[in-house]
């Protein structure tokens, strides 16, 4: 594929029935509109990717705005006071040719002191034509003034299983086929954003010499660690065998493989074979997510009864990935928790 408009944009919902994974915003502003007591003041707060200048837009639309009265600002390239005055002399201005003007204020967070201070002003006494959204991945940085004079939405991190279906559906428009463990792969290191799966199935469709994609292509185009590593690492605490679990991460390290991504893989099948353990009316959800090698490594594992494949192993591993982006040495804190878990089992092999 050799597209200019990228696999977001290109795919970018256009109304509410195409929003996935936000029901709990999209009703709430749907009903607002038919009963015409929308806020004008709205603020979208949430992790990248989850669709909050997407819904934004929409809801603009929906109010009946021409593109004409929509404004996208970027605050992290116009966060000064200035910005903020000029935006203040705007909203004075009446529409060009709809009822409403919105205001779509991204990365909000970003705002100086003295802008934010000038904002609160007119959100405080907005004209009636005009309607604030504001966009933030890091609320708790808002001040709290601000924060009291908006409606507020907290938008859900899609889960795995939704962006692995919008994969598939995606690649299959796009003219591709891709496995489903390829699928689960790419959900896995989208993180929970779709901005950043859609990135990543983009890179891996204009790479790929062939149509049908298997989860071994997704490896090598993407530089995840392979199934394998990811496996072996698991393996080594169902068998209490340390120094494998250490090669195993050595091995990753001197492969130059991100150690986030890595121990993000490690969770997923983690989290699967706890589900597997101790929700067993899961097990046929779980078949469907991932392919049937997978699925039978998986249920091996939750059928295994080693104590150290447990909830308590897997906080460990949770409080190492909060760790890694401050670590001077990236695998540190993989090794540190690995030694936790299985430091008393060294003569074990």
């Amino acid at each position: 594929m050799k597209e200019e408009t990228t696999l977001y944009r290109k795919y970018r919902p256009q109304n509410f029935k195409e929003i996935i994974g936000q029901d709990h915003v999209v009703k709430t502003l749907q009903s607002a509109i038919q009963l015409g007591t929308f806020a004008h003041a709205y603020l979208f707060s949430g992790s990248r990717g989850t669709g909050k200048t997407s819904i934004a837009r929409i809801f603009s639309h929906e109010l009946g705005c021409t593109e004409n009265d929509i404004y996208e600002i970027d605050a992290a390239s116009n966060r000064g006071i200035d910005d903020i005055r000029e935006l203040r002399d705007s909203v004075r201005t009446l529409p060009f040719d709809s009822k409403y003007k919105v205001y779509i204020i991204d990365e909000v967070h970003m705002l100086t002191k003295e802008a934010f201070n000038a904002l609160l002003k007119t959100l405080e006494e907005p004209p009636a034509h005009v309607i604030f959204i504001l966009a933030t991945t890091e609320s708790e940085k808002l001040p709290e003034t601000v924060v009291s004079r908006c409606q507020g939405f907290v938008f859900k991190k899609p889960s795995q299983k939704i962006l692995k279906e919008v994969s598939l559906d995606i690649a299959k428009k796009e003219g591709y086929k891709l496995d489903p463990s390829a699928a689960h792969l790419i959900a896995v290191l989208g993180d929970g954003s779709f901005r950043d799966t859609l990135g990543i199935l983009q890179k891996v469709i204009s790479t790929s010499a062939d149509k049908k994609i298997t989860v071994e292509e997704v490896e090598t185009i993407t530089g995840a660690p392979s199934r394998t590593l990811v496996e072996n690492f698991i393996l080594s605490i169902a068998e209490e065998n340390l120094e494998m679990g250490l090669t195993t991460i050595n091995k990753a390290a001197e492969n130059n493989i991100n150690m986030k991504m890595f121990l993000n893989l490690i969770l997923a099948k983690f989290r699967l074979i706890l589900l597997l353990r101790f929700a067993k009316d899961m097990e046929e959800g779980i078949k469907e997510e991932v392919d049937e090698d997978d699925f039978t490594f998986l249920k091996k594992m939750s059928d295994s009864k080693n104590t150290k494949l447990s909830s308590e192993t897997l906080a460990e591993f949770l409080d190492a990935y909060s760790k890694l982006d401050f670590a001077y040495i990236t695998q540190l804190p993989l090794e540190i928790a690995l030694i936790k878990i299985l430091g008393n089992q060294e003569g074990k092999k």
